[in-house]
């Protein structure tokens, strides 16, 4: 049992540290490794009925009643991630893109060796449904940046978007946060202002209160959270009804979404002065090409072990 949470954890971790890059889902890790149907169940349990449970017949069973070990330990993963294996991922990113995206594309490749076995059947209606997924997928990969400003309602929108990719597999709400404009703002400005605000209150240490910068960054904050709570909920009770309902045709869309999305972490390409990015093709008698090369095929070997290790237990 406390091994099953500590490989939970873990995959809140990854979920929480992909979440937090432009181009990765953490949906997708939550579909590869077999937890995604739990989890939209789980989330969509948080509902007017589980909350009468709490107030009828207590905490404990309303933690029961909405699988409250399962998202405790989960989340635990993916907020611990925000302050360490995030922080991680920023650097060696920083130091070494080329390599970290090419592990990366070698998972999202990796990973529909999983989901192939998710499909039930390959007919017409699930042809269309991945061309479906797949046209959408290029079309937010080749969207141009959108100015919008920053007002309490964007940046609660903002969050029903980011948290978007948490749950919905080849959907970055990096990505997305990134076409807004919003992305430096919330995922690393308020983040690290939060963070700073924390080590101050606990050596008691309040001149925050006094910075106007620092509160604007924190009301950010609360605003995304408020946004990424209603998404949550939100996205999660449609998406479990679709695959209840329609589970075969959803699951192809899915995978033509994350076929689409695969262009966002594609490890070859530029950037221009004015933040235009063109991808190119590899040159492979460059040593960097077969470094890259070789940390895709570690990605997908990584993905395709992962998954025979979560279908053997």
């Amino acid at each position: 049992m406390i091994n099953n949470y500590f490989f939970l954890f873990l995959k809140g971790l990854a979920m929480g540290a992909v979440n937090k890059i432009p181009g990765v889902s953490g949906g997708t890790v939550a579909f590869v490794t077999g937890i995604y149907e739990n989890l939209l169940n789980s989330i969509k349990k948080i509902n007017y009925r589980s909350f009468k449970i709490l107030f009828t017949k207590g905490f404990k069973a309303f933690y029961n009643e909405i699988n409250g070990k399962f998202l405790t330990v989960l989340f635990s993963g993916v907020i611990a991630s925000f302050f360490s294996v995030s922080l991680i991922l920023d650097k060696l990113i920083q130091n070494y893109e080329i390599y970290v995206f090419g592990m990366f594309f070698g998972m999202i490749l990796g990973s529909f060796y999983v989901i192939y076995y998710q499909l039930e059947k390959i007919n017409i209606k699930t042809f269309i449904g991945i061309l479906i997924g797949l046209s959408i997928g290029l079309l937010i990969s080749f969207a141009d940046n959108i100015e919008v400003e920053n007002s309490n309602l964007v940046i609660f929108f903002s969050g029903m978007i980011a948290i978007s990719g948490m749950i919905l597999p080849g959907l970055s709400g990096s990505y997305l946060l990134l076409l807004i404009g919003n992305y430096t703002l919330i995922m690393v400005d308020s983040v690290n202002a939060l963070y700073f605000t924390l080590i101050e209150i606990i050596s008691f240490n309040f001149e925050f209160i006094n910075d106007p910068e620092r509160l604007f960054l924190l009301k950010v904050l609360i605003f995304f959270t408020i946004g990424s709570v209603s998404g949550l909920l939100f996205f999660s009770h449609i998406l479990s009804s679709l695959l209840k309902k329609h589970k075969s045709i959803t699951i192809s869309i899915i995978v033509g979404f994350i076929g689409g999305s695969l262009l966002g972490v594609w490890p070859w390409k530029s950037e221009d002065i004015s933040g235009e990015v063109s991808l190119f093709l590899p040159d492979f008698s460059s040593t960097e090409t077969w470094v890259t090369l070789f940390c895709l095929f570690i990605g997908i070997l990584f993905v395709v072990l992962l998954e025979r290790l979560v279908h053997k237990h």
